[in-house]
């Protein structure tokens, strides 16, 4: 299921046309190889939430071969700091390639495997932190995101709308969009987040970390 109409998904990449060598080589590999990355609408839209904050320190888990890296890498600016995660070392050995052709390498720190358990290493806080891994895994990674993104930061999640199956009968989910519902659900009931679920491309939930709400009130 579509979730933007195509013709408006034209018009915005009318008007948002990457123009960065590197950023066009990994689109093209992108599109050649059939491999998921967030495209230049989700791009423009991290980077521009990231530099909102002024955010210099990102932890990104399931970061494939650099291209969501590039974004955050330009946010955060000379002297910030982006933690690229993959499971895959070639995909990672890849990532750096790009970086470094694009010059921003010295603000990325690259870790190979499971991106929930390096991030388990890493007590923060973030200022952003990016989550596209598996969706099964969603769920999971949400709470421990929860704990490592400062108050005032963001916690951003690709694919929440998982091309309209979250709107599936329970029965008829499998793991992956079990894993999706789950982790919107919890997201826009959590009363340290505030989340809205932008419908751009294929969804992405934007949760703001606040104090929780039983503390405010105080």
């Amino acid at each position: 299921m579509p979730i933007v109409d195509e013709t408006i998904e034209e018009y915005l990449h009318g008007l948002q046309k990457s123009r960065d060598p590197v950023l066009i080589e990994m689109e093209e590999r992108a599109e050649k190889q059939g491999f998921p990355i967030i495209g230049p609408l989700v791009g423009r839209l991290c980077k521009q939430l990231a530099m909102s904050i002024n955010a210099r320190d990102v932890f990104e888990l399931g970061s494939g071969f650099g291209y969501s890296t590039w974004w955050f890498a330009h946010a955060v600016g000379e002297g910030g700091r982006v933690v690229h995660t993959d499971g895959d070392a070639k995909k990672s050995a890849d990532a750096k390639g790009y970086l470094k052709q694009a010059g921003l390498e010295p603000r990325v720190h690259f870790e190979v495997g499971d991106a929930i358990a390096i991030l388990k290493k890493y007590p923060g806080p973030f200022d952003v932190v990016f989550c596209d891994i598996d969706k099964h895994g969603y769920p999971e990674a949400l709470e421990l995101m929860r704990s490592r993104v400062r108050v005032g930061g963001y916690i951003i999640t690709d694919n929440t709308l998982w091309s309209g199956r979250v709107t599936q009968p329970a029965a008829k989910q499998n793991a992956d969009t079990k894993g999706v519902v789950k982790y919107n659900q919890t997201a826009f009931t959590a009363p340290d987040l505030l989340t809205t679920i932008v419908p751009l491309r294929d969804g992405v939930a934007v949760s703001l970390k606040i104090a929780d709400d039983s503390k405010r009130r105080r």
